[in-house]
């Protein structure tokens, strides 16, 4: 069901930590209890916060019905990618690696960086705003102070899984129980209140705010990290028992998310019920909010919770950001740094555009830029979600675990909604730009239209994959003409046979099938393809230890069948395995192909018919697949 694979595993420090076979009743409830919260976080940070103070300030309750359908969105993509994980055990990222083309795969997993990296921006922006408005520390060194919490998940995966998850939860408990306060002092108008559930949108401003509340709402690297996280729990594997994970995975999900939907509300309501009450439609400042609450709820605590809660948000979602960023760049590409490594360049890249607005336009702008940030975050979303449909959807890797119609019905419907707001925003973006751009529009013609028309095409290509995968699929399987005349036939004799090994269970078959065809009369060469990120680009000047091991393995096989006779020879090719096999075949003059259906890494590709397809294009000899 879930597939063999040596591809390593998500998360690997912390993957199956926590052993939930053993549990029963609330108990075990319990100890499911955990992924979804720290998936909270990330939609109660610091750019949820400028949305929808923004949203609250602007146009009073009228936008919290988009709350609601964003808490809807989100609790169904996360319920499917927590499925996902527990199913198949992969994480989307390293779905989306076996599945698609390596050039598909680095353009998403840049723009799943970009996400990161605007999630990234609205913490530290957030973190400093938080420590200015309690100490009077300015925004120049808060925004450098934030660099240093890169250590702070170092110290918490020390303990464990399930520290990083109190942490994140007392942290969120102090973040719901501040503006649970706040909201009291409010005293919103509840039948106004009531009204904000309509659907509506004002105006084209709200349309913008509207589609950053989605961006900060419905978060794609939480996709990514989902699906990651709860394969910290060792599971029972039965079908019984993936049920059960599933199960209780939705009911973490969804108390977590609500209470994520109460924080948002209250940020919202909270705006409208100060700020848009007493007509100061503008504010749309964290640093505006927290001055202007104390005189407007009559308490100065009013601020002062304001600033704990924005500090305590900031903090968690920087740990997510930082796992989540892990699990993208190792899905993606197979490539593992150190933590503190990939957290520091994270946040190296987050704070430069926020040093450059500071510096060059002032405070007063990182409120517009804390917003922006959602967008960007929105306009990423599609690019997670239609492969995450597509993948649950697959009755062939899910099995009896595939999501039901109504589910992807839904499913398709949010995403439709997501990505025509995008599509609507980008085009009255790019209007508004040429209408004011002048003597420079060509610029925007050159540079703007190409690339939105390329990732538009992008995103249509994800989408259609399935389809353009099963027509192929169905045009193999339909007869051409009638059956030849087959005469007489006579048994092929093969002379130089290369043999694919990817290290797995499935060698000793792929050997024995290509034996059997040649005998003790022809020479062999035994190959294997090194496909880390660091062979990708160094190619045979690599010296890596999985290089090495390699080298050695083959060596190893290689003995073992001269020892019986065989005229074997080896080699190690590095980079694509579409590119590189086909090559190595060519230059052994080889008659027949031998290869294994799954096993290590490039080799998973074979199930989905991606490597294979190309090598059998690339060789002009017979292929032969073992399974």
């Amino acid at each position: 069901m879930n597939g063999v694979t040596t591809q390593r595993k998500s998360l690997s420090e912390v993957h199956a930590t926590v052993d939930v076979t053993q549990q029963r009743g609330w108990r075990k409830l319990l100890a499911f209890l955990g992924p979804a919260y720290l998936i909270s976080v990330g939609y109660m940070d610091p750019g949820n916060w400028a949305t929808d103070i923004a949203g609250g300030s602007k146009f009073g309750y009228a936008l919290i019905w988009v709350l609601f359908m964003s808490n809807l969105m989100a609790l169904l993509l996360q319920s499917l990618s927590a499925r996902l994980g527990v199913v198949r055990q992969l994480d989307l990222a390293q779905a989306s690696r076996t599945t698609y083309h390596p050039i598909v795969n680095f353009c998403l997993w840049i723009l799943a960086e970009i996400a990161i990296a605007a999630c990234d921006l609205a913490e530290v922006l957030g973190m400093a705003i938080g420590l200015k408005l309690l100490f009077g520390l300015s925004l120049i060194w808060g925004v450098s102070l934030t660099v240093l919490d890169t250590l702070l998940l170092l110290i918490l995966q020390s303990y464990g899984m399930r520290k990083i998850e109190a942490f994140i939860f007392a942290l969120v408990v102090i973040i719901g129980l501040s503006f649970f306060i706040e909201m009291i002092w409010a005293k919103p108008v509840l039948g106004d209140l009531a009204k904000g559930f309509i659907p509506s949108l004002p105006s084209d401003e709200a349309l913008y705010i509207a589609i950053g509340i989605i961006g900060a709402t419905v978060m794609p690297h939480n996709l990514y990290l989902h699906s990651s996280l709860v394969q910290t729990r060792r599971l029972d594997g039965s079908e019984r028992g993936i049920w059960s994970a599933i199960k209780y995975n939705l009911i973490d999900s969804s108390i977590a998310l609500n209470a994520a939907f109460f924080v948002n509300s209250a940020i919202l309501i909270l705006a409208a019920s100060t700020f848009f009450r007493a007509g100061m439609y503008e504010v749309s400042d964290i640093q505006d909010a927290y001055k202007f609450l104390a005189p407007l709820a009559g308490t100065q605590w009013a601020s002062l919770l304001f600033g704990v809660a924005l500090v305590a948000a900031g903090q968690s979602s920087t740990i997510t950001g930082t796992l989540a960023g892990q699990v993208v760049m190792e899905g993606y590409l197979n490539l593992r740094i150190a933590p503190w490594l990939r957290r520091l360049i994270t946040r190296l890249i987050a704070i430069t555009p926020a040093y450059f607005v500071i510096i060059y336009y002032g405070e007063e702008k990182t409120g517009t830029l804390l917003v922006l940030s959602q967008v960007i975050l929105s306009l990423q979303l599609g690019f997670a979600i239609i492969p995450l449909i597509h993948f649950t959807s697959d009755k062939e890797k899910m099995g009896v675990f595939v999501i039901k119609n109504w589910m992807k019905v839904c499913a398709w419907a949010i995403a439709a909604i997501i990505i025509t707001l995008n599509v609507k925003l980008v085009f009255q973006e790019i209007v508004h730009w040429l209408s004011i751009s002048g003597e420079h529009r060509w610029i925007i013609w050159v540079l703007v239209i190409p690339f939105c028309l390329a990732i538009g095409s992008l995103l249509l290509y994800i989408a259609f994959k399935p389809l353009l995968d099963q027509r192929r699929q169905d045009k193999y399987m339909i007869p051409h003409s009638s059956a030849a005349n087959l005469g007489q036939l006579e048994r092929p004799e093969y002379k130089r046979i290369a043999i694919t090994i990817d290290f797995s269970s499935v060698d000793r078959k792929t050997i024995q099938s290509a034996l059997v065809q040649g005998g003790r009369g022809a020479s062999y060469i035994l190959l294997h393809i090194v496909e880390t990120a660091g062979a990708m680009w160094y190619g045979s000047e690599i010296a890596d230890r999985e290089a090495d091991e390699d080298a050695i393995g083959l060596k190893n096989y290689s003995e073992q069948l001269q020892a019986q006779g065989y005229l074997v020879e080896t080699q190690v090719g590095y980079g694509n395995p579409r590119r590189t096999i086909p090559e190595i075949v060519n230059d052994f003059d080889a008659d027949l192909l031998v290869m294994g259906a799954h096993g290590h890494n490039w080799a998973k590709d074979l199930i989905f018919g991606t490597t294979v397809d190309v090598v059998r294009h690339r060789v002009k000899i017979p292929v032969l697949i073992v399974r």
